[in-house]
């Protein structure tokens, strides 16, 4: 009888332990670098609050904006390892994992505008983009938009010839790196979290980042001049780990896409508006003197900075580039 009790307890104690189990929420640990009150931030917010929704409380989305977790270098890595699930690096972040061609998006002046950008990533050339992040053991789930860059310094940037000998930081990307040395400065690459302090102490003169990077990480507070060029983009692509992805249940995967489909409307419909809230907030702030290039000087940054796309076509792929170049023709560029 005794033994029957104890069989009967043991049962009931595995029914228990297997529902709580089953209940158990699947956690998606998703780090990235920026602030939260960026559009990038902004999106992972609303990727957590429609992913949890959705799966009805079966997933549970943690974040950790501001490289709370992993600095630029090492969240690749960690995300391959599966020590994050998620992340959403710059496109720029896939040239040094292998993905080269990853890098046509920071080539100067390939995306005239944004109409030419999102046939790009919403159309065949973004998903196959992505699709060559597989073998890495990485799935791409959608891009994000961050805007256009602008250049910053301790000295005003009008022409090409301003940029003689500064050191300006840039993320590890041959593309960036050509193109700083197109303007005739030295190219520093840097983590993200490191920026801030690198050009209050002089370690850089300068650098360039889309509006809502400059002022979330305060980087106004330390550079004198912004120049409203709009020369290179930055964007993200949202990825997850492909294990980790390949092993959730299948409705599960199902209502994470389709949040994420709304995260990346909502993403990219905010974009421009959280820019140029963020050149008004750097101007209001009377730290730094905002200009802004005129046609004639434009005509001069694209004419020094053009080549830059001719000489990285071995690197990236001709082909590519010349479809990116196709596309902004056939929406009236160029």
């Amino acid at each position: 009888m005794k033994l029957k009790s104890l069989l009967l307890a043991l049962s009931v104690s595995a029914l228990v332990s297997g529902h709580a189990l089953a209940q158990a929420p699947i956690v998606i640990k998703f780090s990235h670098v920026v602030a939260n009150d960026t559009p990038k931030g902004k999106a992972a917010e609303r990727f957590k609050e429609l992913a949890e929704k959705v799966t009805k409380g079966r997933v549970k989305v943690e974040l950790y904006p501001n490289s709370q977790l992993y600095k630029d270098k090492e969240e690749l890595e960690a995300l391959q390892l599966g020590a994050v699930q998620m992340l959403a690096p710059s496109l720029a972040k896939f040239g040094p994992l292998g993905v080269k061609e990853f890098e046509v998006f920071d080539l100067p002046y390939i995306f005239p505008a944004k109409d030419v950008l999102y046939r790009v990533t919403e159309g065949p050339i973004g998903k196959d983009l992505l699709k060559k992040l597989e073998p890495k053991g990485i799935i791409g789930l959608g891009y994000w938009d961050n805007g256009f860059k602008v250049m910053s310094a301790n000295k005003p940037l009008h022409t090409p010839a301003d940029f003689k000998g500064l050191k300006m930081r840039i993320q590890s990307s041959k593309v960036l790196d050509a193109q700083m040395r197109a303007l005739g400065a030295n190219p520093q690459v840097l983590a993200f979290s490191e920026v801030y302090q690198a050009l209050q102490t002089g370690v850089v003169d300068g650098t360039e980042n889309p509006p809502s990077n400059l002022y979330t990480q305060k980087m106004h507070e330390v550079q004198k001049h912004v120049t409203v060029s709009n020369h290179g983009y930055l964007g993200y692509a949202v990825i997850v780990n492909k294990k980790f992805w390949d092993g959730l249940p299948a409705d599960i995967r199902t209502a994470l896409d389709g949040a994420m489909k709304d995260a990346t409307k909502y993403a990219n419909a905010i974009a421009q508006q959280e820019n140029d809230a963020a050149m008004e907030a750097v101007r209001k702030s009377g730290k730094s003197t905002i200009y802004v290039l005129n046609d004639k000087e434009k005509a001069e940054w694209r004419r020094t900075l053009l080549p830059v796309q001719k000489q990285m076509e071995g690197r990236i792929g001709k082909d590519l580039i010349a479809s990116i170049n196709k596309e902004a023709v056939a929406l009236g560029y160029k």
